[in-house]
């Protein structure tokens, strides 16, 4: 029987605003003012990180500190194919660049497995340096998992040294796309760029949105979505906390966006995906603590999240 094993990733650097390292510390305050025993009932691993690169002048105008993010997306990616056979991974990040070697860490460990993305987030995350009006990187990690350049969108001139570190980001763990347009779900998704709009639709990912399911109703928008899967092996869940509603929970994250789920709705979505089976890790990103104008708010709805998650988990 698999234990869950936890991968502690403070690392702030695909970000545009600082303070999303500090993500992991306010959970686990969150936790410890609870007395919740639980960052002491599971094994972790604290990678290292290259947070010092803030620093650093930038270099990359369209992927701003991309050697930095590959590197430290490496690391992720070495500790999740390390350690993801044996054990249910639960990945605590920054920012959601991270999301990218926690992808490409499973893929290297089951290089023949079929990978479904559950992605619950307030941004589609599918630009490239070549479409990236910001150059964040934490918008990029779902293009560079399906190694997508999106070069007939292109608004940026991207330097020979910043293409080759993309095409780095692109084959982190092995060589093969990671994932396919066919094995990613989207749940409420509302802020993008057009280039983005136009991806998602040429592609034809399913993008569950919040309205949609409120007003269709969650179990039967659940039930499709498993049907989108059903043929994947394998799932990964990615939360990024700005996927709830930032003006009924709080605006403790990077890119704060009105009109999200609660937390009830995002626990529906992912115990419906861990009942499956095949999940084998939920990652959450983006909470900081900098930005919340409620104390530790955000770090404590999602503290509550994973600790109801968490349970679902050694029940499955």
């Amino acid at each position: 029987m698999k234990k869950l094993k936890i991968i502690k990733n403070r690392s702030d650097i695909g970000a545009g605003t600082r303070g999303s390292d500090l993500g992991i510390d306010a959970v686990e305050i969150a936790a410890i003012n609870q007395k919740n025993h639980y960052f002491n009932r599971f094994d972790f691993v604290d990678l290292e990180t290259s947070n010092e690169s803030i620093y650093n002048k930038v270099q990359n105008s369209f992927a701003h500190r991309i050697s930095d993010v590959l590197e430290q997306c490496t690391r992720l990616s070495d500790a999740v194919a390390k350690d993801v056979k044996d054990n249910y991974l639960v990945v605590l990040s920054g920012d959601h660049s991270a999301a990218l070697g926690t992808i490409s860490g499973i893929k290297k460990a089951y290089p023949d497995k079929q990978l479904g993305v559950v992605w619950i987030d307030a941004h589609a995350d599918i630009h490239s340096p070549y479409t990236s009006p910001s150059g964040n990187i934490h918008g990029m990690p779902l293009a560079a998992a399906m190694a997508m350049d999106n070069l007939h969108l292109q608004i940026n001139e991207v330097s020979d040294g910043t293409a080759s570190l993309w095409n780095g980001m692109k084959t982190i763990g092995n060589d093969t796309v990671k994932i396919k347009a066919d094995d990613l779900v989207y749940f409420g998704v509302r802020d993008t760029e057009a280039p983005e709009d136009q991806i998602i639709a040429e592609k034809g990912i399913k993008n569950y949105t919040v309205s949609e399911m409120r007003y269709r109703g969650f179990d039967l928008c659940i039930e499709e979505a498993l049907d989108r899967l059903a043929h994947c092996d394998l799932i990964y869940i990615s939360f990024d906390v700005d996927g709830m509603d930032c003006d009924y929970i709080s605006h403790g994250t990077g890119t704060p966006v009105p009109k999200g789920f609660d937390e009830q709705e995002i626990i529906r979505i992912i115990n419906a995906f861990v009942a499956t089976k095949k999940t084998v890790a939920f990652e959450i990103v983006e909470i900081n603590p900098l930005l919340d104008e409620k104390g530790n708010k955000m770090a404590e709805t999602a503290f509550y999240v994973l600790d109801k998650i968490t349970d679902f988990i050694l029940k499955a």
